[in-house]
């Protein structure tokens, strides 16, 4: 039996949240919090101020982040659940099997936080009465008297005769949605404003998001929240079908849509005509004025390193990745092309445009990119003066960085390519009591890197490594830019022949499935909430003027790697000297 039908199976007994220890039933905000005293403490409490819902307290890097678990409500069937619930993506039959696969497998509760659940506090008096996993669900009902819905016009006038009720509700259907959700002050990467919940249970239906004259064969399958208004929960908006038809309506505005979210517009055949594609097509944002740089700063400076360092020690591996997915994208043409540069370059896609003759200078972007991704990741290292552990630490945070990139997880590999060129620099590798600490302290991530990551990496390298949109977000296309640009192909001749005929078949098959991989891109981004600080240290031209200065940034690109590969040489051998 396969583990998405176990899922469905109505829970057992051992599921009743009663007999769980991590269960602590009506407990307040405060009171959660005085209980979990270090990162990994968890517990799940019936809110008392979210009218008895499920909530899941979790401290983490020194906060302490209250999850609301979503629930969805279901057809009455035999043998199957009337309520799954459920905090981002995967649904579960009961609460308890949901603890379960989170604390086992030491999943993120959320990607925006990483917060990690593994250390469940037990409760320390009796349960006041018996919350099993059907009060649970009978405790979605709100606390407050709801407004009437008011029906738009455009709705058909004898909804008496379609299964609802004359006040405009549904017979059976669960309790309607609040306006929005509200995040934490904790995490500020998070959504600002989601969309009019209940304006989507309006208007949804299980069939096609359309209004019938007949009742629907299904019922909603929407998670059933109710209305709250303290700003004390992060944010985890499920995904809602045909979301994006709807109208909002008045007194919730709607949730505002950014260029990495709103989907591109397809030319009719009919109205596209031909034009001359332009050469020097540049998906390099326009510099501002920086955040984190003066106007003329000198290369290296230490204050803008030391911030960087603590933004970066500040967010999870997880939301660096996200981050760097986005600024990757809108580097390579994938998300945010506008029709005048559909125009110009005369394809739809950054990924199409790379494998044309007139590209040549985004693949010179693409190569530096990828590029200064190594030199800033090798600094990171290098640049560690202090103990053995701090970069020790640095070297760790690479590879977990490098891991949330991976196909499967963030499938950023342009992203990837960076980073596991910085661990493999020569620089880099050649610091063994760095390595051996590592090893020594860092079992996991030792092993990781070796038996996983270096071989990903040399697969990817020689076109042989994942490339299903389905797990990849943004392909790695580095071997068909550096064979484009004039690259040279190292190792005999036969193989690089078969080399060769892969990258070009790989190369071919990434620009026919552009679309679907700015597909993929876009539903990893879906609801993500830039840092602007984190998201501009990771632009090119930030790294740029970071590692070269403001005037050293307009030399030649050989010459400003040449000259940061030999400081980097130098404080290589600083911190392990030749013996």
């Amino acid at each position: 039996m396969s583990s998405s039908t176990r899922s469905m199976q109505a829970p057992q007994d051992k599921d009743d949240v009663a007999y769980q220890p991590w269960y602590h039933g009506q407990l307040s905000r405060q009171e959660a919090e005085a209980l979990l005293l270090q990162d990994g403490d968890f517990l799940v409490r019936a809110s008392e101020s979210r009218g008895g819902r499920p909530v899941i307290s979790c401290r983490w890097r020194g906060k302490v982040l209250h999850f609301e678990v979503f629930q969805v409500a279901l057809r009455p069937r035999p043998g199957r659940p009337q309520v799954l619930f459920q905090l981002e993506d995967e649904r579960f039959a009961s609460m308890s099997a949901l603890v379960r696969s989170y604390m086992t497998s030491r999943r993120p509760l959320s990607q925006a936080t990483g917060a990690v659940a593994s250390k469940p506090v037990s409760r320390r008096r009796p349960l006041t009465r018996s919350f099993s996993e059907v009060v649970l669900t009978d405790s979605l009902a709100p606390t407050r008297p709801l407004r009437a819905r008011k029906w738009s016009s455009s709705e058909p006038a004898d909804l008496d005769h379609s299964g609802r009720r004359k006040d405009g509700a549904r017979a059976g259907a669960p309790p309607t949605f609040g306006c929005a959700l509200h995040r934490t002050g904790s995490e500020p990467t998070l959504l600002k404003a989601l969309p009019h919940l209940r304006t989507m249970t309006d208007s949804l239906r299980a069939s096609d998001g359309q209004l019938h004259a007949k009742p629907p064969s299904k019922p909603l399958r929407t998670p059933s929240l109710a209305s709250g208004q303290s700003p004390t929960y992060c944010e985890l908006l499920p995904r809602v079908p045909s979301a994006r038809r709807t109208t909002p309506r008045p007194g919730c505005p709607e949730r505002e849509v950014h260029w990495w979210e709103a989907e591109e517009e397809e030319e009719e055949e009919g109205d596209r005509c031909f034009v001359r594609p332009q050469a020097e097509v540049s998906f390099c944002p326009p510099v501002h004025t920086s955040h984190l740089l003066g106007p003329h700063n000198r290369p290296l400076d230490p204050a803008v390193l030391r911030t960087l360092r603590n933004m970066f020690v500040a967010h999870h591996p997880g939301s660096t990745a996200l981050h760097l997915l986005l600024v990757d994208c809108q580097a390579t043409g994938l998300l945010g092309v506008t029709k005048s540069q559909r125009s110009a370059m005369g394809v739809a896609s950054g990924l199409e445009l790379l494998t044309l003759p007139h590209g040549h200078r985004l693949r010179l972007e693409v190569l530096e990119r990828i590029e200064m991704l190594s030199l800033a990741g090798a600094l990171a290292v290098l640049g560690c003066s202090g103990s053995l552990e701090e970069r020790t630490a640095a070297l760790k945070g690479l590879v977990e960085l490098a891991l949330a990139l991976r196909p499967g997880a963030t499938g950023d590999l342009l992203g990837l390519a960076g980073v596991m060129g910085a661990l493999l620099m020569p620089q880099v590798s050649r610091l063994e009591s760095t390595w051996r600490h590592l090893r020594r302290n860092h079992t996991e991530a030792a092993l990781v890197f070796e038996q996983e990551l270096k071989p990903l990496m040399r697969a990817l390298d020689e076109s042989t490594g994942p490339c299903n949109p389905g797990e990849v977000a943004l392909p790695h296309v580095a071997p068909v830019v550096r064979l484009l640009e004039g690259e040279e192909t190292s190792g005999p001749l036969e193989e690089s022949c078969d080399r060769l005929l892969r990258t070009l078949l790989g190369a071919r098959q990434v620009a026919r499935h552009a679309l679907r991989f700015r597909r993929a891109a876009a539903r990893r981004l879906q609801g993500f909430r830039p840092n602007p600080e984190l998201w501009e240290a990771l632009t090119t031209s930030f790294l740029r003027r970071l590692l070269w200065g403001s005037k050293g940034a307009q030399a030649n690109r050989t010459d400003r790697r040449q000259k940061l590969h030999h400081i980097l040489s130098i404080l290589s051998q600083q911190l392990e000297p030749r013996g």
